[in-house]
């Protein structure tokens, strides 16, 4: 291990099957991340528990496997609502941070944005926080407007502010971007919409993985986190809600599970949050988050934002002398989450994707769906690695040695 390593990385690969295999006679060097990470064996091994040993629907029956798979599911509900500062009544199982979004977008927008309302958002966001506003604010008769960001890719604080004084009704931010990296203040951003009126929900997608998260403290009104960025299954994550909240909205989905009582003409609802988990849920996925969430709490989340800090200022220092390497992004590490956008020169990302995949690494070219912030920073896509508790130095080191071989066929 490294002496400015925090976490035993050995050891932590070892935990990682796929880390084992090789792509095209290479070690494999995964730096993905941001889109998804890889399953430590006890995510995988707890997956496989439940369906081998008590694979059963979960609050229906009394008989054994029944009771076992509800209890392991509403204990994953109650490690993750932990993990987050949040209770397990505030805490719906969704697929992931799109679901969660577009499930505020209609229980709680649907009920609660009126025409001629304001929806704020920002230049920084995934299109899972800019198109269910979009839906929203059209549907409604609402204006959706966004904040601008500075040139060292920092959010316009004075832009915020100005928007703010027009009252809007709904605030949408991210916490981390998953391309530029900026971390956003999110205690000082709640706290201004707030006492501007406006209601807050936040995108986690891009920090719950990577550091201590919690949304009492935050202030925000929901929060919106995906289980695959934080090396659980995909297709579950979680929607933080305040308690007062949740109880005022619509139902998301109607069906079973989510009703207290069904007549001909009417139906009453259930409580939170299984008034949002309509049908079958996804058991074997939550149990599985739950495992994820008891692997990152064993390594303690400030070593694991440590880590990375100090993974991106080797990596920033590495990457700035490749020939035509420009960053976008805050230069200063403690500034931003595990994320590295990039471009060479005139290369195209999508061409230094396929070169480092031919070494065995593993980036991501493209917009990142991102598209109105690519158009910000004046470029058609980007190249972006990202790292996670595995990756270390040896990993940049190679990246650096991928894309000098790039340089070198491009002729840089």
């Amino acid at each position: 291990m490294l002496e400015t390593e925090t976490l035993d990385v050995e050891r932590i690969r070892a935990d990682f099957p796929i880390l084992r295999r090789k792509v095209r006679g290479k070690r494999l060097v995964y730096l993905d991340n941001a889109a998804t990470t890889q399953k430590p064996r006890q995510v995988i091994e707890a997956l496989d528990d439940y369906y081998s040993r008590y694979n059963s629907n979960v609050h229906r029956s009394v008989h054994t496997l029944g009771e076992e798979a509800t209890e392991a599911y509403e204990a994953s509900r109650k490690k993750t609502a932990t993990f987050i500062g949040a209770t397990p009544k505030e805490l719906v199982f969704v697929r992931g941070t799109t679901e969660a979004t577009n499930l505020v977008r209609f229980a709680w927008g649907e009920k609660f944005v009126k025409k001629g309302d304001l929806v704020l958002t920002t230049m920084m966001e995934h299109h899972s926080n800019i198109v269910p506003w979009q839906l929203l604010c059209k549907n409604k008769g609402a204006t959706l407007k966004f904040v601008g960001l500075n040139p060292d890719c920092t959010l316009d604080l004075a832009s915020f502010e100005g928007l703010l004084k027009e009252g809007p009704r709904l605030v949408a931010f991210t916490h981390c971007s998953n391309v530029l990296g900026t971390i956003n203040d999110v205690s000082a951003l709640c706290a201004k919409a707030a006492t501007a009126g406006a209601t807050t929900i936040v995108d986690g997608a891009q920090a719950v993985p990577h550091m201590a998260v919690d949304v009492g403290s935050l202030g925000c009104d929901f929060y919106a986190f995906s289980g695959h960025k934080m090396l659980g299954p995909t297709g579950i994550g979680g929607l933080y809600g305040r308690r007062a909240l949740l109880e005022e909205m619509e139902p998301f989905h109607g069906g079973g599970e989510m009703i207290r009582e069904v007549f001909l003409d009417h139906s009453t609802w259930n409580d939170v949050p299984y008034k949002f988990e309509a049908g079958t849920v996804n058991i074997a996925d939550s149990i599985g988050l739950g495992a994820a969430v008891d692997y990152l709490t064993a390594l303690g989340m400030d070593k694991v934002r440590e880590h990375e800090v100090r993974l991106l200022k080797y990596a920033l220092s590495e990457l700035a002398k490749v020939k035509g390497f420009r960053h976008y992004g805050p230069e200063d590490p403690s500034k931003k989450g595990g994320v590295l956008s990039f471009n060479m020169a005139d290369v195209h990302p999508h061409d230094l994707a396929t070169i480092l995949d031919e070494e065995g690494i593993a980036i991501r070219s493209g917009h990142h769906c991102a598209q109105p912030l690519m158009r910000w920073l004046d470029v058609s896509a980007t190249s972006r690695a990202s790292f996670h508790v595995y990756n270390s130095h040896d990993d940049v080191d190679a990246l650096r040695a991928g894309l000098e071989k790039a340089g070198a066929i491009f002729r840089l």
